[in-house]
């Protein structure tokens, strides 16, 4: 009872100091306080960097630097790494939710701001610097005490307690997981426990022998390979709620005395009780633990820098939180019938009031920045910066060189001193370096940091500033202060696309199945089976009429993915599949030879070669606001090869939803206008060429090239001039609907055509295209392909690029997965109002819109909306769409029809009704609709309250809630290509032939067939049939042992993975992972991977069927046939007489007793058969010549 009474204790002291009675002597230590407040002014961005240095330097104290928000803290960390890139610089993140959010803040974010406190606990140096923002810096955070107990630290080589051990990560917030990914998850397999602690360093794998720590090492959770080794491993909690028994019976009492007692109904309270952390429990913090403290009590001595407007913005704050407190309060007394209960904790238990934070910094020196300069008085400085010279007069002008008043700048300022220009990025310094010395100033020096900088000359660095400044020693020029907006971003290191696609392909209980020889059966389980003495682990399938298959694990590959959930089964042993299967050859070998016959024609055609002018280039070029990716500069030298080629181009590029593309584009515009023939661009909308037609304009504004526009929306008048002007070939780029497509239509010298999102054109139009294009260029954008055209790029009849790579975190859209709730929703809705925004609400089906029409009305009257559907007239929809568009409304209330193309860039709020009810591709390519400007976006996936998601619903939110930032449309596409399939591709036929086979499997044939004809083997494909495996019994154990790896689908995935490799390289890179990642590899797994090279072997020989016993082999040949006779009759002589032929099998004598003598013999058999095969192939080679 001790316990209880001293917390309540607690809690009566902490309201009493919350609600601000400071005594007398409090006052005095305020006014004390207001007199050490020292203002600096000329203190610009950048230049601040420099004078927090300055402090560090003359206290020998750290300092923490509270920025504005998260861009501002960005920018100060690569000023100071500029400036002096030996400091420690710790951050120090706020929550990424608002305040009484149903959400937690983001796991990474959570994990950073636990590392950093920790690191503050522990040992720290005498000088670095705190970066935080206002909103973490004015709120509460747990104790110091909390966080020097809840510490486990383990060295290599001691004991540890592996059920202490779970305790203690389930306690501090750590979930388990398969395979960890994220910071926050850890994994238990047998003796190794991999575990993701926060921070950036990544996950470490803990090697356990019986109780002892025998190794621990870093690895890449890309990869899942080792990194480093280590030799002791610390960690700290991941999440500022530990639930351990004491704190969830303090949260009951708390939760109690605070809101009595708790009705059944209250998710967060059963929740918290059965110590399942709830989705938004930090909002609670306080109620957790015995008391919290600030940031200030874990640095007493530090000195506090506060960046421009920090004290207005924080009474803003704590207005907003008092706001906030009331709205959820009001909520929670008239409970609407669509969401669950909120009990919202007073503010002060969490947040900073005025007089808590005077409190709080009481006791420290605190230093206000301006960037401005002061007026001069008591306790205020000059720190003698200015803010730098901004050209955007020069930049609105036509007739005046951007870059030779610059230049005229640039040779003023050196004459007073040294001059920095600061780049976003490598690119962008060296395209910046090419365009200076092209105006003839002098050699540029590049450098890596402040240090470098001497009394004169012209420096160019990478240091992401928004604006320059200028003091009395050197003049700083930022690259957004010359060429307009930048958008600052670093590139982060992001789980691989491919791991994605491997997920998707991986087989679970009851997906169906494509079966090479026996058709389409569904997977139940892995089973492991006795046969010849030795256990062999085995895909159970079931076919038609209960019919059951065993698939040895080795053979998996004669299995794909058939990509329907429904479907009919296959008999075994019927012969339908063999005749539906030889149908389909037939009809492929057809297409293969027509697909071959458009690629031949084209290649052969001319057209006409395409060459930028080089200046010009650089400077169209230099006007792209991003850093380019990777990818968009391959696709981009892609295209512009092509168009120097001589040869017309036929490119997809696919990008996802605002990667780009329409970048690519304009690059290839730019080439084709500027070498003198004109460029059509078709898009399926007029909203979306209306779209184009801005961001093109803008784009070659200042240099001679005409764009004019052709849709519904252009006056007749002015459409008429357009047309006279393509036929006369004065307009050099047009923008158009299919209206481009008519008849009535001449181009006087087309040269490219390029067409927006694709799969938004119907057969009729690509013909009329196909018309158009006999010798023109072709250039296709796409975010995901229709299934069609994805294949014929995949099948290598068109020229593929993909933009994979998300433009470096265009602050990534940050999606929420909760229950449906009003406030958050109207809060979501009236910030976005309120930074001049507009919002989208997206429902899945028609009747659900006056459900949420009244919605808006009743909860959000002060915003106007307009409802579109796709059963309204196309003229209408257009209308509504466009005025959107204009801002004339602020809700765009819709169903699916949003996913198509919309760029709307002041729309960054999304919420999805019933996420649980779309598709992944859908869902992605909706939300993607938002996030395209420089402001942060939201996307709210809300699910029916208290609803339980089916397994595959949950799944998919889950994913999309991962898919932050990855580029995956192109993953989602091949994934919706495996769930559809692609119809015809030549276009007459679509047809359901794909239905028959499963995706899988017809596109490996098909590319087969190409594959032959390109090699000119075609005629005798209909017999020689490559989908085949050889099937090899040895009596040896081949599987993986269900104790090594115990996750079913993760064993799945390293069988399907296992049965693609083929060398030796190939192999032992695998087995160098399994130990890494399970520990050492059992007998059965190295028989196992033997076996995959025995199995390779034997393909190439042509070996159908190896059976192996202690006296020998038996061999059989894929369809009886060995490729070389001679070589045969070689071998069975070479054998002298333990060899004979019987009927259709051979019979080789042997004396294999052990195991390994088996797996040696039958390896060097099939060796010695290729070996002859390699020189029947020699010996025909030299009677050609």
């Amino acid at each position: 009872m001790d316990a209880g009474s001293s917390d309540e204790k607690a809690t009566a002291d902490r309201k009493a100091t919350a609600d601000g009675k400071t005594s007398a002597d409090g006052k005095a230590k305020v006014a004390r306080r207001a007199a050490a407040t020292i203002t600096v002014g000329g203190a610009p961005e950048g230049y601040d960097a420099r004078l927090v240095l300055n402090e560090i330097a003359s206290s020998n104290a750290p300092v923490i630097h509270i920025a504005r928000d998260d861009k501002r803290m960005a920018i100060m960390k690569a000023s100071l790494q500029f400036f002096a890139p030996e400091m420690p610089v710790l951050s120090f993140p706020g929550w990424d939710c608002l305040p009484y959010d149903r959400i937690s803040p983001n796991a990474d974010i959570s994990a950073a701001r636990m590392a950093t406190l920790a690191g503050l606990v522990h040992v720290m140096p005498t000088q670095f610097v705190v970066l935080t923002t206002l909103n973490a810096a004015s709120q509460r955070v747990p104790a110091r005490s909390v966080l020097r107990e809840a510490v486990f630290t383990a060295e290599v080589g001691q004991r540890i307690n592996e059920a202490e051990l779970k305790a203690f990560l389930v306690r501090m917030g750590f979930s388990q997981a398969p395979t960890v990914l994220e910071p926050g998850d850890y994994a238990v397999r047998g003796g190794i426990i991999d575990v993701y602690p926060p921070g950036e360093l990544g996950p470490v794998r803990l090697d356990l022998f019986g109780d002892v720590l025998d190794g621990a090492r870093r690895f890449d959770p890309a990869t899942q390979r080792t990194t480093e080794k280590l030799n002791a491993v610390e960690f700290a909690p991941v999440s500022e709620v530990i639930l351990d028994p004491a704190a969830i019976t303090r949260f009951r009492q708390n939760y109690r005395i605070e809101f009595g007692a708790a009705r059944s109904d209250d998710p967060l309270y059963e929740a918290v009780s059965a110590g399942r952390k709830h989705q938004g429990v930090e909002h609670w913090l306080a109620l957790f633990h015995r008391k919290l403290e600030t940031l200030f009590d874990y640095l007493p001595g530090a000195i506090i820098t506060l960046d421009d407007q920090i004290t207005p913005a924080r009474l803003a704050r704590w207005e907003m939180v008092q706001d906030q407190f009331e709205t959820r309060h009001l909520a929670m007394s008239q409970k609407s019938r669509m969401d669950t209960v909120y009990k919202p904790a007073p503010p002060a238990l969490l947040y900073l009031d005025e007089a808590a934070w005077d409190a709080a910094v009481q006791d420290h020196r605190v230093v206000q920045f301006h960037p401005l300069a002061q007026a001069s008085g008591p306790g205020v400085i000059d720190a003698g910066g200015r803010i730098g010279r901004n050209f955007s007069p020069e930049r609105q002008q036509e007739n005046i060189g951007l870059f030779s008043a610059l230049a005229t700048h640039l040779k003023a300022k050196l004459q007073l001193g040294p001059v920095v220009i600061a780049a976003y990025s490598e690119g962008a310094r060296t395209r910046l370096s090419g365009l200076i010395e092209d105006e003839g100033l002098a050699e540029t020096i590049l450098i890596a940091g402040g240090s470098r900088i001497g009394k004169t000359g012209l420096y160019l660095a990478v240091w992401p500033l928004e604006h320059g400044f200028e003091t009395s020693d050197m003049t700083v020029i930022s690259e957004q202060d010359v060429l307009g907006d930048r958008l600052i971003r670093s590139a982060k290191k992001r789980r691989k696309a491919e791991n994605f696609l491997t997920e998707t392909q991986s087989l679970t209980s009851g997906d169906l199945v494509v079966h090479v020889d026996h058709g389409i059966g569904r997977f139940h389980h892995l089973e492991v089976i006795t046969a010849a003495g030795a256990a062999l682990e085995c895909l159970l399938l079931e076919y038609a009429d209960n019919s059951r298959l065993y698939l040895p694990v080795v053979n998996i590959e004669l299995l794909s993915k058939y990509g329907h959930d429904e479907g009919l089964l296959d008999r075994l042993g019927g012969g339908a599949w063999q005749a539906k299967k030889a149908r389909l050859k037939e009809r492929i070998r057809e297409m293969a030879d027509r697909l071959i016959r458009v690629a031949a024609e084209r290649a052969l055609r001319k057209a006409p070669v395409l060459d930028p002018p080089p200046g010009m280039w650089d400077a169209f070029s230099a006007r792209f606001p991003y850093q380019e990716t990777d990818d968009q500069l391959r696709a981009i030298g892609d295209v512009v090869d092509d168009l120097t080629s001589g040869r017309p181009m036929d490119r997809l590029i696919c990008g996802d939803v605002g990667f780009g593309k329409t970048e690519v584009a304009m690059r290839a515009a730019f080439v084709a206008a500027m070498s003198g023939v004109q460029v059509a661009v078709v898009a399926p909308t007029t909203l979306l060429s209306r779209q184009h037609v801005k961001s093109f304009a803008e784009r070659f504004r200042g240099f001679p090239v005409q764009v004019r526009q052709l849709s519904r929306f252009v006056p007749a008048k002015e459409a008429q001039a357009t047309r006279d002007g393509i036929a006369n070939g004065t307009v050099d780029i047009v923008i158009g609907t299919h209206a481009l497509l008519a008849k009535s239509i001449r181009f006087q010298n087309l040269g490219l055509l390029i067409i927006d999102e694709e799969q938004h054109f119907g057969v009729s139009h690509k013909e009329r295209l196909k018309q158009m294009r006999t010798d023109i260029h072709v250039m296709t954008l796409t975010a995901t392909p229709i299934p069609r055209t994805l294949q014929l790029s995949l099948s290598g009849v068109r020229d593929l690029s993909i933009i994979g790579t998300p433009p470096v975190d265009r602050l990534a859209i940050r999606t929420y997965v909760s229950e449906f709730d009003a406030v958050s929703i109207r809060q979501a809705f009236l910030r976005e109002h309120y930074r001049g925004g507009q919002s989208f609400y997206v429902v899945p089906r028609i009747a659900d819109l006056p459900e949420i029409e009244a919605f808006l009305k009743d909860q959000l009257p002060e915003l106007s909306y307009v409802v579109a559907n796709g059963q309204m007239a196309p003229g209408q929809l257009d209308d509504r769409m466009n005025a959107f568009y204009d801002g004339k409304y602020d809700i765009l209330l819709a169903t699916t029809i949003v996913e198509s193309g919309l760029d709307i860039p002041t729309a960054n709020t999304m919420v999805i009704h019933r996420a649980d009810m779309f598709g992944l591709a859908q869902l992605y390519q909706i939300r993607g609709r938002v996030g395209r400007s420089k402001t942060r976006a939201y996307a709210y996936l809300t699910t029916k309250p208290r609803l339980k998601l089916t397994a595959t619903a949950e799944k998919r939110l889950r994913v999309l809630g991962s898919l932050d930032t990855l580029g995956a449309g192109f993953t989602l596409a091949s994934q919706d290509l495996d769930i559809r399939g692609a119809g015809n591709l030549l276009g007459e036929e679509q047809s359901g032939q794909m239905r028959d086979v499963g995706y899988e499997l017809y596109q490996s044939m098909l590319e087969e067939a190409i594959a032959k004809i390109k090699a000119g083997e075609m005629e005798g494909l209909s017999e020689a049939d490559e989908q085949w495996a050889p099937q090899i019994n040895l009596g040896v154990p081949v599987l993986i042992p269900e104790a090594f790896v115990p996750d079913l689908d993760v064993r799945l995935g390293l069988y399907r993975r296992l049965s693609g490799l083929s060398t030796k390289v190939e192999l032992e890179g695998f087995a160098a992972e399994l130990i890494d990642r399970f520990g050492p590899l059992p007998k059965e797994v190295n028989t196992l991977m033997l076996v995959v090279r025995i199995k390779s072997m034997c393909k190439r020989a042509g070996i159908a069927k190896l059976d192996g016993g202690p006296k020998g082999a038996t061999l059989q040949f894929h369809n009886d046939k060995f490729a070389s006779p001679q070589g045969l009759a070689e071998f069975v002589q070479d054998q002298r007489g333990l060899a004979k032929v019987k009927g259709n099998k051979i019979v080789v004598r042997r004396d294999w007793q052990k195991d390994s003598d088996k797996i040696r013999g039958a390896f060097a058999i099939a060796r010695d058969l290729v070996e002859k095969l390699v020189a029947e192939k020699a010996r025909k080679k030299a009677a050609k010549e």
